[in-house]
């Protein structure tokens, strides 16, 4: 996949040494750095992503949470487009092609949805998904937005957008808020058929009640900030 903007991926990992085989090795060749933020692992996690990736460049993470060390990873990025994916295996790196060229066709922000026709999930509980499609419509009518999946890690946008996001969490809430503040800025947002599989090695730290909690909090405080936010338009990528 030739073509003029270099691509970053971002990827948060701790204690993931047994998966990161696994997710390397799917992803394009074409791609011009990942970046691995480790959250202070006590594996071998930097050591397997350095001998399976030379070149990898490594961060480690100074406070925790999932969306602090994708924060920083973004900082440390020095592609214009960032791709974000997670490190046990649940999103599929033969899918970065898709998201990158949303963005080269004009989107601003490319995020994953596995509700999407050709998207799906083979890790998703009934309660998740559930959880999941009532917080959507909730964002959805307050911020006027026509997402079909919300909490999901799988996004790509313009690094240049860094700023109009201005991400400042430290959880799982970290992909609700990039999708409430894209749609605050009024960026052109595609969504993207993704696929999620299973977690190939080790636990989830993903807790569905405590962090969907989290996540509703950050809809409604996002809101109560009286924000002015644009239509914004949401389409299916081509």
């Amino acid at each position: 996949m030739k073509h003029s903007a270099s691509v970053t991926v971002v990827v948060p990992a701790m204690n993931e040494a047994d998966n990161l085989p696994h997710v390397f090795a799917t992803l394009p060749d074409w791609i011009d750095e990942v970046v691995l933020v480790d959250g202070n692992s006590n594996d071998e996690t930097v050591a397997v992503a350095r001998r399976l990736r030379p070149g990898l460049r490594v961060v480690t993470q100074t406070r925790r949470g999932k969306g602090n060390a994708l924060i920083e990873g973004f900082e440390a990025a020095r592609g214009d487009i960032i791709v974000m994916i997670d490190a046990d295996g649940s999103t599929d790196g033969r899918e970065i092609g898709a998201f990158v060229q949303a963005l080269l066709d004009g989107a601003d922000f490319a995020k994953g949805s596995r509700y999407a026709p050709g998207g799906g999930s083979d890790d998703l509980s009934p309660l998740r998904s559930f959880g999941n499609k009532a917080l959507t419509g909730l964002t959805n009518l307050l911020y006027g937005t026509g997402y079909t999946d919300l909490c999901y890690g799988y996004n790509a946008f313009w690094a240049r957008h860094l700023d109009a996001m201005d991400l400042d969490c430290d959880g799982f809430e970290i992909e609700t808020l990039m999708n409430v503040r894209a749609a605050q800025a009024g960026l052109v947002i595609r969504e993207v058929p993704s696929h999620e599989r299973s977690r190939i090695h080790g636990e989830s730290n993903l807790h569905a009640v405590r962090d969907g909690w989290r996540v509703l909090k950050t809809i409604l405080r996002e809101r109560a900030r009286g924000t002015a936010t644009p239509q914004t338009q949401v389409a299916l990528a081509k």
